[in-house]
């Protein structure tokens, strides 16, 4: 029996991990976040409330917990709020990393962070494991600072670095590309979406599939767990159009320059995933069949 313990359950990702690890009868779950539990079921898990960027209450959840494997999940991931309100990014990004590092070697449980594209520059993507950081966002230079810190430490770690997660939270809390596609055309409402950036887009569930394999085999060091599908935003509102047979003249190609947002975005970025294919048996979906999974949910 091995006991996993999830920072940020309420989140997209912690939601995901929680459905998919409570029913394994080989893992003891323990869901964590800073607020009230909001998953919609109690069962197959342990909850209690944990926030990161508070030293006293990192340490005390996993003394008494006394987990194998820590997956943190919780972090500041909006890219412009992470540019101006600097603080509470570095607060949660980097300074939560700390505690997480120090509780973890007193309890001596093996440490899996979650990071991302953003800490490249992405003028040569798609991206090795292996490849050299660069962020140009402060969001990414907080995410770069907290790899550093378990580069830097004595525990055993890993790191799964991820890029432009999609999916459906319980509460429909959050929108992603294919329901902001799928509602604005269903409204009937032109929509830009720009061709100039390139990513590998990632189903939240493929993301969770991807961090139990690691938690699993306790596997040490960085992978790339994202899609494979190299694909720019317009592209993904056409495929979005084309399986919810919506109008596409209404999509308008735009690049980047046309919107004005406080933090850079790197342009191509994407990930090489042989690694975690070879090691993990990692095996993510398409896109296409993303979109396929997100229609299905939302019909529920």
């Amino acid at each position: 029996m091995k006991k996993i313990l999830i920072t940020g359950s309420n989140g997209l990702l912690g939601q995901k991990l929680v459905d998919l690890l409570k029913t394994d009868e080989n893992v003891e779950l323990i869901a964590t976040a800073r607020g009230q539990n909001r998953l919609p079921y109690s069962d197959g898990y342990t909850f209690a409330q944990m926030d990161i960027t508070v030293e006293d209450e990192v340490s005390k959840v996993i003394a008494e917990h006394t987990p194998d494997v820590v997956i943190n999940t919780a972090a500041m991931t909006n890219v412009d709020q992470c540019e101006s309100d600097k603080d509470n990014c570095w607060a949660q990004n980097v300074k939560a990393v700390e505690y997480l590092i120090d509780a973890c070697k007193a309890n001596n449980a093996f440490l899996l962070h979650l990071s991302t594209d953003f800490i490249f520059d992405g003028n040569s993507g798609p991206y090795k494991e292996e490849d050299e950081a660069n962020p140009i966002s402060f969001y990414g230079w907080s995410k770069w600072a907290g790899e550093k810190l378990l580069l830097h430490s004595d525990i055993k770690w890993a790191i799964a670095r991820t890029v432009l997660v999609y999916g459906i939270a319980h509460d429909m809390s959050r929108s992603n590309i294919i329901l902001w596609v799928k509602k604005s055309l269903e409204d009937g409402k032109n929509i830009n979406v720009v061709t100039d950036q390139w990513r590998t887009p990632t189903l939240a569930e493929d993301l969770a599939k991807g961090c139990a394999l690691i938690a699993d085999k306790e596997a040490e060091g960085i992978f790339n767990i994202s899609g494979e599908d190299l694909l720019n935003p317009y592209q993904m509102a056409q495929m979005t159009a084309n399986f919810f047979d919506l109008d596409k003249s209404l999509i308008n190609e735009a690049d980047a320059s046309t919107f004005s947002q406080p933090a850079k975005r790197p342009p191509k970025t994407g990930f090489d995933i042989s690694k975690a294919k070879s090691v993990l048996g990692y095996q993510p979906k398409s896109f296409e069949e993303g979109i396929a999974i997100l229609a299905e949910q939302i019909r529920k």
